[in-house]
């Protein structure tokens, strides 16, 4: 064998050895990325822009940053500045070492350094001590990284771990900290303070430092003016900019919503259905408002794009950091006075027990022991169906109420998905539930609004972009919606609104308000073809507002709110089929021309098909425990009662099960799991039963 070949055979040998050695080094001792990927977690709107970011593990503001989100000019000056030939070495550039080990001897010290972005980036993910063994181990990780990774991948590591002063570490944080804007559009000087910012971050922070910050800066533009071709006017324009003098916060949006999300989730980034230009214009409004309350009261608001549910505006609150501020008021059950009547309408639309012309008689009345009066303790007379509800009386809603039963109106506010609280576990509805007697959330109001506007359909509302479509559910026919549309439409405008200058209706809104009890709560609901808005107005602790009541007090919010959202893009609402259009009424059906209560009569009869007696729950009787039923059992646990008059509903902590169509056929009710609970049954008369039951594991 030649001597050429023996030569060629070692290099080869010897190549292979090396890179032996290197895979197993890479594979015994892989990149630690732990601070790489301890970022800090955001949420975002529905286009990524940012909402809220919290802390990461190490108390730092590292937000993740990718090449494609930087100005180019700031990626071009970067390496420009730190790393000209980036995007050809190998992690290590033989030239710069070459370099700076000639300046070290010509000059006995050091004169440049010779570390590459990868070095940095190396040295960023493990930071050691500056001695001659750590930059041996820089080198090596760097050579490793150009392996593994890629060159953007490895700049997106720099992008976010480069230290900008403080606990500010990445050029995202950094931008948004410093010009209260995400760096994707930087002007030539800001761009330079950030290529600058990391040689070192305390000592050129501008709004400690201004001066050396400023001459930081102009030190880089100086460099670009040979090795990077920027006009002479833009670089004298970016030296006469004049640097930050404090550091701003970084976006703070929807603070409640992104909290109780982020605890919810593990991802780094939460994206929502938000928007955040909405977002911020509606927390301006409540912030304004905000200044006007002077009793601790607070303002939640939910804003709902109806064609696909999407919340895209969300406050729990109109001052974060004001007493109990931290507690997301549109998710806290409150009474919500008469803002549920429009339901009871719809139903009895739906019964075909009234139309918007019916006459119906607001006079005193006595339904058991509950005798309701008006909010002004007077009465109407004979009013139609349109005017009581658009005047909001009171003895209408309970007649009606009190007609088709309670029960009736929480079981389809239920089957919408609206969680009901009621004062204690356990209680069955009654009649106080027309004014406002039970617990329900804003969000859950707002909701089956929704479900008003998009024609008596109610789908569960959107919050982050990954949640699963649901099924609608429909809690009432399509005609019943449109009239309830149609009466909510000519409510009268809250006092002295259309005197206020700057604003103006551009919507035909469908809306309501409501106050609870005592004044403790006030609202207002409200829809067009486009958008449901909901509003609630109160203390945290429930104090009572004496004086403050929906139609003052929530209802010009919301117009508030409507006017800063777009027009609707086709305001016309379709007219179904069913429509009964009337010129006298006359012309209705005899037993809709006046209604006529029918429950005392109704209650008699349904008695008498069985029994006289109140219902008592048989199985499970009060105070047993059951066995959770296997989850191969295709049915759950047959609920019986004795007496009672039927139908009878079955309640389990507060929520209705599904009635068979057979209302002599068993009830079944399948636990979520082991644990307590208040079974309820409600007879046709309103009388009910409790038993209090533990289910156990089967298992066990």
């Amino acid at each position: 064998m030649d001597r050429k070949k023996v030569i060629s055979l070692s290099l080869g040998v010897t190549a292979l050895c090396v890179m032996g050695v290197a895979f197993a080094l890479d594979r015994a001792y892989p990149p630690n990325l732990v601070r790489y990927h301890d970022i800090s977690q955001m949420v975002v709107d529905r286009n990524g822009q940012l909402l809220r970011a919290f802390l990461s593990d190490d108390d730092k503001w590292r937000l993740p940053a990718r090449v494609g989100d930087i100005d180019p000019r700031y990626i071009k000056l970067l390496k420009a500045y730190e790393d000209q030939r980036y995007d050809f070495h190998p992690g290590v550039d033989p030239l710069a070492v070459l370099r700076a080990i000639g300046q070290w001897v010509s000059e006995g010290r050091v004169v440049s350094g010779a570390s590459t972005l990868t070095m940095q980036t190396a040295r960023l993910l493990e930071p050691r001590s500056r001695t001659f063994s750590s930059k041996l181990v820089e080198m090596a990780r760097a050579v490793q990284f150009e392996m593994r990774y890629s060159k953007d991948d490895i700049l997106a590591m720099y992008l976010t771990l480069a230290p900008f002063g403080g606990n500010v570490e990445g050029v995202r944080a950094a931008s948004l900290r410093y010009f209260g804007k995400e760096p994707k559009h930087l002007t030539l000087s800001q761009a330079a303070l950030l290529v600058a910012l990391p040689q070192s971050p305390e000592r050129l922070r501008p709004d400690r430092h201004y001066m050396e910050a400023r001459f930081g800066r102009d030190k880089v533009l100086a460099r670009m003016e040979e090795s990077v071709k920027f006009s002479q006017l833009d670089l004298a324009e970016a030296r006469n900019e004049a640097l930050p003098l404090q550091r701003m916060r970084l976006p703070f949006l929807a603070p409640r919503l992104s909290q109780r999300l982020v605890s919810a989730s593990g991802d780094a980034v939460v994206r929502t259905t938000l928007k955040a230009h909405m977002q911020k214009s509606l927390e301006d409004i409540l912030a304004l408002e905000d200044m006007w309350l002077e009793d601790d009261a607070s303002i939640a608001a939910v804003i709902v794009e109806n064609a696909n549910r999407d919340v895209i505006a969300y406050a729990g609150g109109s001052d974060f950091w004001g007493p109990a501020g931290q507690i997301d008021l549109a998710q806290s059950p409150r009474s919500p006075g008469s803002t549920l009547k429009p339901f009871i309408y719809g139903l009895a639309f739906d019964d075909l027990l009234i139309h918007p012309e019916t006459l119906i008689e607001d006079r005193p009345m006595v339904f058991g022991d509950y005798a309701p009066q008006n909010f002004d303790k007077g009465f109407q007379g004979t009013v139609t169906i349109r005017q009581a509800l658009r005047k909001s009386l009171n003895v209408p809603a309970v007649a009606l109420l009190d007609d088709m039963g309670p029960v009736r109106l929480a079981a389809t506010l239920s089957h919408a998905g609206t969680k009901l609280s009621f004062a204690r576990q356990g209680t069955a509805p009654s009649i106080p539930l027309a004014l406002g007697g039970v617990g329900v959330t804003l969000l859950d109001l707002t909701q089956v609004y929704a479900g008003l506007a998009n024609e008596g359909e109610v789908t569960p509302l959107k919050i982050t972009m990954d949640q699963k479509a649901s099924q609608p559910r429909r809690i009432m026919g399509k005609t019943a919606a449109y009239y309830i549309r149609d009466i909510l439409s000519g409510s009268s405008m809250p006092d002295g609104w259309t005197q206020r200058a700057g604003f103006a209706r551009r919507h035909t809104v469908a809306f309501k308000t409501g106050t609870s009890y005592g004044y403790r709560d006030a609202w207002a609901m409200g829809y067009t073809r486009d958008y449901t808005v909901g509003i609630w107005v109160g203390r945290a602790d429930g104090a009572p507002r004496p004086g403050a009541f929906g139609r003052n007090t929530a209802a010009p919010l919301l117009l508030k709110v409507f006017d800063i959202l777009p027009s609707d893009q086709d305001p016309y609402v379709p007219k179904p089929a069913n429509v009964i259009d009337v010129a006298d009424r006359q012309d209705l059906p005899l037993r809709m021309q006046h209604f006529e209560r029918r429950s005392k009569k109704k209650h008699v009869a349904a008695i008498t098909q069985r029994s006289v007696s109140a219902p008592v729950i048989k199985f499970p009787a009060n105070g047993v425990a059951v066995a959770l039923p296997d989850e191969d059992a295709h049915q759950g646990l047959a609920l019986k009662a004795i007496g009672g008059a039927y139908p009878l509903r079955w309640m389990i902590n507060g929520e209705l099960l599904s009635q068979s169509t057979d209302m002599l056929a068993d009830t079944y009710w399948y636990p979520e799991g082991p644990g307590y609970a208040d079974v309820v049954v409600v007879d046709a008369a309103g009388r009910s039963a409790t038993a209090h039951v533990q289910v156990l594991d089967g298992h066990e």
